[in-house]
C-alpha cells in the first residue's frame, strides 16, 4: 500500500488524475486546481457518485467467520463482500458491485470479438432435443444435461452449449455464398450443467455465464486461419486483463472435433493437471500425454513438470461434425454446394471473474485486474462529529468533479457516505473491496493549504491500464494550461 499526500486548494476537481500519474514515482505532488467547468463538462448530463450507504452489499460472512465448507479464497472474498449470494446449490444472485465488473468483461470481450468479425447474437436457452438426438450427442451428454417436458411431451434441455442451435441457424438460410464466410456468431449467454459436486463458488457452479463464439468457412485451411485467430484473440484478453495463462493441448471430449486447446490460469486450487516443458513450453492437459510420461514430445529434450490450472477457455476445431449431419451447406465460387467447415470458441466470463479474484488477491482483500474494478475511486470524508467534520463538503466537491471532468472516472466514483463510522473502519472495507485508488479527506484537510491522502494501488495494472492514467494526466495538463 502506497501513501501520497497531496496539497490543494478549493474544490480539487481532475487533481486525482496527476495523482495517479505519479503514484509509481511516489513523489509529492502541489498543483492550484481551476474549478471552471468546459464546455463539454456543461453539455453532458451531471452525474451523482455512488453512496456506499446506498450499495446494496449484503454481507455474507462476517469478520471472523470460518464460512462453513467455502473452499477456495474468491469464493469466500465474493460472498464476504457482497459481490454475490448463494440461491440453490451451484446458483448464485450476481449483486450490482459484482454486475458491473462482469459487464465490464463483457464488454472487454466484446472488443477482441469484434476486432477479428465477430457478430453478437442471442440463442434460446431452451433447446429441443430433437437437434441434441440428430448430432448424437443427446445420451453422450449423460446426466450433466438439464433435461424438461413441456406440456404437449415434447422434451427440451437447458443449453450448456450451442452447436447443435448455431449450425441449425446457419441451415436455415438457403445456401450462404462463400463470399459471407469466414462468418464467426457468438453470444454472451447463461449456461446450465447439472454438476454433481457444484463447488468453489463460481468457478464451478450449475449456472453461468459463458462467451461461445462459433466459426463457419470455406475448408480447413481457412478454418485452422480463424481458429488460429480465435486463440490469438483468446491470450489478448487476458494480456489486458494483466492475468498469467497458457495455452495447452486438451481433450476433444463430448464437443468433438480433431483439435482443442484449453486456457489455464495456473493456481493451486486448480482441478486441472497439466503437464509444461521447461525447455520449449509446451504444455498439456495430462488427460491428452500417455501415462507416465516425462518427455516432451515436441521438442524430444525437455522434461514435463506438472501444475495446476483453473480452466477459464476453451477452442475446438470441429471440422464438419455437426455441420454434415445438420446440412449447413454455403455455396463456393463454383456455384456448388458445399459443407460448412467449424470451430466454437468458450470462455468462461463468470469463471474469469472468480478466477481473476482467486489468483490476484490476498486472502483478507480483492486484488481486481484494473479494467474489470467494478469503480474505480472511493472518497472517504471525515467522520460525523470529528473536527474535520467541517470540511464535509470538499470530499462531496471533489467526488461529484472527479466522476464528470474526467472521461475515464465517469460514473466510476464512490462516496463513502457512511460518517457514523471511523475512517480507518471505512478504509479496510475500502481495501476488502478492492477499489484501485481511495482518497481520504481528513483532519489534514482543516490546514490553510488543505492536505489530502490517496491510497493505491488495491488492484492490478499492467501496460494496458497504465493508459487510463496517462490518459487521466494529459486531461489535467490541458486543465492547468
Amino acid at each position: 500500500m502506497e501513501v501520497f499526500m497531496h496539497h490543494c486548494h478549493h474544490k480539487l476537481p481532475s487533481l486525482l488524475s496527476r495523482t495517479l500519474f505519479k503514484a509509481s514515482k511516489k513523489s509529492y505532488i502541489y498543483c492550484t486546481i481551476h474549478t471552471s467547468p468546459s464546455v463539454s463538462a456543461v453539455s453532458k448530463p451531471v452525474i451523482p457518485p455512488v453512496l456506499v450507504s446506498r450499495l446494496f452489499l449484503p454481507s455474507n460472512l462476517r469478520e471472523g467467520q470460518e464460512g462453513g465448507d467455502l473452499t477456495c479464497r474468491s469464493q469466500r472474498l465474493m460472498l464476504q463482500t457482497g459481490l454475490i449470494h448463494p440461491s440453490n446449490p451451484g446458483c448464485f444472485y450476481y449483486l450490482p458491485v459484482a454486475l458491473r465488473s462482469m459487464e465490464k468483461l463483457v464488454r472487454l470481450i466484446d472488443e477482441e470479438m469484434w476486432a477479428i468479425g465477430g457478430q453478437k447474437v442471442d440463442m434460446p436457452a431452451l433447446c429441443s432435443a430433437e437437434l441434441w438426438k440428430k448430432s448424437g450427442r443427446w445420451e453422450l451428454m449423460g446426466k450433466e444435461m438439464f433435461r424438461l417436458l413441456d406440456r404437449h411431451n415434447a422434451e427440451y434441455c437447458l443449453g450448456p452449449t450451442h452447436e447443435e442451435a448455431v449450425t441449425e441457424l446457419f441451415a436455415s438460410q438457403t445456401m450462404i455464398s462463400y463470399k459471407k464466410l469466414p462468418l464467426l456468431l457468438y453470444q454472451v449467454t447463461r449456461k446450465f450443467r447439472d454438476e454433481q459436486k457444484p463447488k468453489f463458488g463460481l468457478l464451478r457452479g450449475r449456472e453461468f455465464y459463458m462467451k461461445d463464439m462459433y466459426s463457419f468457412d470455406i475448408n480447413e485451411e481457412a478454418a485452422l486461419h480463424t481458429y488460429h485467430s480465435v486463440c490469438q484473440a483468446y491470450g489478448r484478453i487476458f494480456d489486458r486483463l494483466g492475468l498469467k495463462w497458457v495455452q495447452v493441448q486438451a481433450a476433444t471430449g463430448n464437443i468433438g472435433g480433431t483439435l482443442s486447446h484449453e486456457f489455464q490460469l495456473p493456481a493451486d486450487i486448480g482441478e486441472d493437471q497439466l503437464l509444461v516443458c521447461g525447455n520449449c513450453g509446451f504444455s498439456a492437459n495430462i488427460e491428452t500425454i500417455d501415462p507416465g510420461q516425462t518427455e516432451c514430445s515436441m521438442c524430444q529434450t525437455g522434461t514435463l513438470t506438472e501444475s495446476k490450472g483453473i480452466e477459464v477457455g476453451h477452442t475446438f476445431y470441429l471440422g464438419t461434425k455437426y455441420s454434415e449431419t445438420l446440412k449447413a451447406l454455403f455455396v463456393k465460387a463454383s456455384n456448388v454446394p458445399a459443407v460448412a467447415e467449424m470451430g466454437c470458441f468458450g470462455l468462461g466470463v463468470t469463471r474469469i471473474l472468480a478466477a481473476s479474484i482467486e489468483v490476484m488477491s490476498s486472502e483478507d482483500a480483492i486484488h481486481w485486474p484494473g479494467l474489470i474494478a467494478p469503480y474505480q475511486v472511493c472518497v472517504l470524508p471525515p467522520k460525523k462529529g470529528s473536527k474535520a467534520h467541517e470540511v464535509t463538503s470538499m470530499a462531496d466537491e471533489l467526488a461529484q468533479s472527479l466522476g464528470n471532468s474526467l472521461p475515464n472516472l465517469r460514473g466510476e466514483v464512490v462516496l463513502d457516505d457512511r460518517m457514523q463510522m471511523t475512517i480507518g473502519k471505512r478504509l479496510k472495507d475500502a481495501k476488502i473491496l478492492g477499489y484501485p485508488y481511495v482518497v481520504v479527506i481528513g483532519q489534514k484537510a482543516l490546514e490553510d493549504l488543505p492536505l489530502f491522502e490517496y491510497v493505491g494501488e488495491f488492484c492490478h495494472f499492467n501496460s494496458h491500464t497504465n493508459g487510463i492514467r496517462t490518459c487521466l494526466s494529459d486531461q489535467l495538463v490541458a486543465v492547468m494550461r
